[in-house]
């Protein structure tokens, strides 16, 4: 993958949101219902290449880059996805926004499910792409390179996409081996989403590349949480998940391609769009 691959095609917007002790920089494009898009660990709002435009066409898409990440500075705490997903509700108040939708890919879909889960009043749609609930869910190989990430991982990382777009966008350049070191730290730590999946009341799709970073058959199971793989669906869809969630396994894709695939923008947008609210 380039550095041209984590770029969009038009900048938006950018301005500066001081919510909930940090200052989130975010992007705004197109018009239409708004759209909150959460990008993946060590990138920002500017990785999903010809993703965004496709989302931009229908929505007013709204990139943020998350704590530490892009644009937007550190502070003084850990990189905890759950303070993350408090920083997005307080953005929400800040534009006085009326239950956007979430899309978020990896971190961000992570984000997103626990913005879904602590705050469904602030939540219209949900979409989390390659987001795994359980810290034990991915392949083990994965978890031992998970468990390499830190400060002394940056020499080796010059070369790459993820620390090209960070020297070139972020307000403190030389804070990427503490991004490392505290990504590092929050990828030690073990969580499970079970109880916070099963209880989500905002209608959510799952979505997963075929060859993601955990198995098809993890993205199942939380559908299976949200009611979903548990019978037939009914000629008329009466079977259905009764809280309109969804899953797409996206083929031909895999963990670091799907969040700049056009499949991914059009499967989206087809949850988003094509059910009444």
């Amino acid at each position: 993958m380039t550095a041209t691959e984590w770029t969009t095609e038009a900048k938006g917007a950018g301005q500066y949101a001081e919510v909930n002790g940090i200052n989130l920089y975010y992007e705004t494009h197109g018009s239409g219902r708004p759209l909150i898009l959460l990008h993946g660990g060590l990138g920002s709002g500017e990785m999903f290449g010809a993703a965004l435009p496709v989302l931009a066409a229908r929505h007013q898409v709204i990139t943020v880059d998350l704590q530490g990440h892009g644009r937007t500075a550190d502070i003084d705490r850990p990189l905890d996805i759950w303070f993350m997903a408090d920083d997005i509700a307080a953005l929400i108040d800040h534009l006085g926004l009326e239950k956007p939708d979430l899309v978020g890919y990896s971190l961000g879909g992570g984000v997103a499910l626990r913005a879904g889960a602590r705050y469904p009043g602030k939540v219209g749609r949900l979409v989390a792409a390659s987001a795994h609930i359980r810290s034990d869910a991915i392949y083990p190989e994965m978890r031992a390179q998970q468990g390499q990430v830190s400060a002394a991982a940056a020499e080796f990382m010059k070369d790459t996409p993820m620390y090209q777009l960070y020297q070139r966008v972020a307000p403190r350049p030389e804070d990427f081996p503490r991004l490392l070191d505290k990504i590092g730290e929050a990828m030690a730590q073990d969580f499970d989403l079970t109880e916070d999946i099963r209880g989500l009341q905002v209608p959510t799709m799952i979505v997963a590349a075929d060859a993601d970073m955990a198995p098809p058959s993890h993205y199942v199971e939380v559908f299976k949480l949200l009611d979903g793989g548990l019978r037939d669906g009914g000629w008329m869809g009466e079977g259905r998940p009764k809280g309109g969630h969804a899953l797409a396994i996206l083929p031909g894709l895999t963990h670091y391609n799907i969040f700049s695939s056009p499949l991914f923008a059009e499967v989206a947008l087809a949850f988003l769009d094509d059910q009444p609210r």
